[in-house]
């Protein structure tokens, strides 16, 4: 990985001698399954499913097919929300082959949100698990569809959700109404062979719409094209190295980009295969898969790898099969770098930087920068990706002056779904992407990310809008004004914390406040601190000056700030 840099300004262009490749998603997979038909594609070890790159190509083309005999036009949206199974990629890249849009739903998404989601895209379909956590899909979907008591099986017509027509739960006795995802591919029969459109497909299309949190705001659909994230895919996995001899353990969220881009693109770019520990992160499964596996890649946010680390039977697994893999998401500290490098046998453990927006990856630290560099910067510009950092007034700053971090390239994506006013505001006229973060650029063209822009909370690698918080917090009777801030946390980098004002004559504790939000909103934006103020400092125009309200808070909490990295 090279970068041409100026030598004074925070302008950084990354070069390489591998071109970017004009692929979709379904072409990557084809191309596995001729070259290395027999070659390990994915496990799931929770499921007890182990298949070749020729198995899972068969799969997803009887699914595909299911999927078109179902009605499935291409260009429309079929939705995923269901933890990490083998349904969920047969799902990717059946959509893929199919020519659908793959719409990403959070697992923790509850009925609000779901409901906004599901709209805000007009989803046709929707695949599901019928729990997770504690989550019952099944509730909630009957709760937002009363229809599907009265619902003919895979024909559904819901006031509420004109589009959407199919449902398929991933488990053998679906809700009434909903398919069983065996009797989805029971309707491949229908179709004697794959239809021509499966085979013609434009790479430039948008193919994947994923959700992420806004500064303020309802959450925005990234639309993303199989150019965008089979070549970020690909890209980070240069930066590992990966090859055919690799298996990348994958514990982080497929809805995610870090398990989907990351993961399994990374991998399959490359001919590695895929190895799912669980439905979810649990350390011991980690553990015990990447032994039995011997996994050479592992990837997670810093939390993740501490839970492994400091598991009473952590030093029962022996884990030399590993060298690579990526921590992301949230700030790493120093002494977590240090024991992954030395007790996981991870010398070339990478750091990424990104945002889903930009497919997602943007800087990523290489295999052979000291540990320091690993800590104390996001690495150095990707292949094919522009980034320049400037100030309040647009103009790009000299070298170890900090600003806002703009990115512009392949890596782009389309546009917010459906949302122009909304994609002029993150990208410009230019082509360049706002992220929001504010950054530095250094002399060598390593990145720090310093800070951001506005308020985003940043929970164990989940974005998280505080104004959203705010506006659900405002239906609680006693509030009168509320202000979301993030907080450090050890474990998490940050945590949600709700500064409210009651309305006069009104009470209410802190654990009424929370039990509020539970079960309505994701457990991840449920406030860990509520304080209760009778007044916000405020600007002179009438803003809330939540920075001075986050350093009053670190003082009451006596919390401290983790190390970037």
């Amino acid at each position: 990985m090279l970068s041409l840099e100026h030598e004074e300004l925070s302008f950084v262009s990354g070069i390489s001698d591998r071109p970017l490749m004009y692929r979709t998603v379904d072409e990557v997979l084809k191309g596995c399954a001729r070259d290395t038909p027999e070659a390990l594609a994915m496990v799931f070890a929770h499921q007890g499913v182990r298949l070749s790159f020729a198995e899972f190509d068969r799969q997803v083309e009887w699914c595909a097919r299911s999927l078109i005999a179902s009605g499935l036009e291409a260009g429309e949206r079929i939705g995923i929300w269901a933890p990490n199974c083998l349904e969920w990629v047969l799902t990717l890249f059946a959509a893929a082959r199919a020519g659908l849009i793959l719409v990403n739903i959070n697992p923790a998404y509850r009925a609000s949100e779901l409901k906004y989601a599901l709209r805000q895209v007009g989803c046709r379909a929707l695949v599901y698990a019928s729990r997770f956590k504690s989550s019952d899909y099944r509730d909630l979907l009957s709760g937002l569809m009363p229809e599907l008591a009265h619902a003919v099986s895979g024909e559904l017509r819901s006031r509420s959700f004109p589009e959407l027509r199919l449902l398929i739960e991933t488990s053998a006795a679906p809700l009434k109404g909903a398919l069983s995802f065996a009797e989805l591919l029971a309707r491949g029969e229908r179709l004697p062979a794959a239809q021509e459109r499966i085979r013609a497909k434009d790479p430039d299309g948008i193919f994947n719409i994923q959700f992420t949190s806004g500064t303020t705001g309802l959450p925005k659909g990234a639309s993303l094209s199989h150019f965008n994230i089979v070549n970020n895919g690909y890209f980070v996995g240069e930066g590992m190295s990966l090859s055919a001899a690799d298996r990348v353990c994958i514990p982080v969220p497929l809805y995610h980009c870090f398990g989907m881009v990351l993961g399994v693109l990374a991998a399959m770019t490359h001919g590695a295969a895929s190895v799912f520990p669980g439905e979810g992160f649990d350390a011991i499964a980690v553990l015990e898969t990447i032994a039995r596996e011997r996994c050479t890649a592992l990837h997670g946010v810093p939390t993740m790898f501490i839970a492994e680390l400091e598991h009473p039977r952590f030093k029962e697994f022996d884990l030399s099969s590993l060298r690579t893999g990526i921590m992301a998401g949230s700030p790493c500290p120093i002494a977590v770098m240090r024991r992954v490098i030395q007790e996981m046998h991870m010398p070339e453990v990478t750091i990424c930087y990104g945002m889903t927006e930009t497919s997602p990856v943007s800087f990523q630290s290489q295999r052979g920068d000291t540990l320091e560099r690993r800590v104390g910067s996001v690495g150095r510009v990707h292949p094919h990706v522009q980034v320049k950092i400037v100030d309040a007034d647009g103009r790009v700053t000299r070298r170890g002056v900090g600003g806002e971090l703009l990115t512009r390239g392949y890596s782009v994506m389309r546009g917010c779904w459906e949302e122009p006013e909304r994609t002029r505001e993150v990208i410009d006229a230019a082509g360049w992407m706002h992220t929001g973060d504010l950054a530095v650029i250094d002399a060598a063209g390593y990145c720090n990310i310093v800070g951001r822009v506005k308020d985003m909370i940043i929970r164990g690698g989940e974005n998280i809008s505080p104004r959203e918080i705010e506006e659900f917090l405002y239906g609680h009777p006693a509030i009168f004004d509320v202000a979301v801030i993030g907080v450090p946390d050890a474990k998490y980098g940050e945590e949600v914390c709700a500064c409210v004002r009651l309305k006069p004559d009104t009470a209410a504790t802190e654990e009424q406040i929370r039990d509020f939000c539970r079960g309505q909103i994701a457990h991840y934006k449920v406030p860990r601190y509520v304080r209760f103020v009778d007044s916000f400092p405020l600007t002179v125009s009438g803003k809330v000056q939540k920075y001075l309200m986050r350093e009053q808070l670190r003082r009451d909490l006596n919390l401290l700030e983790e190390t970037h990295a």
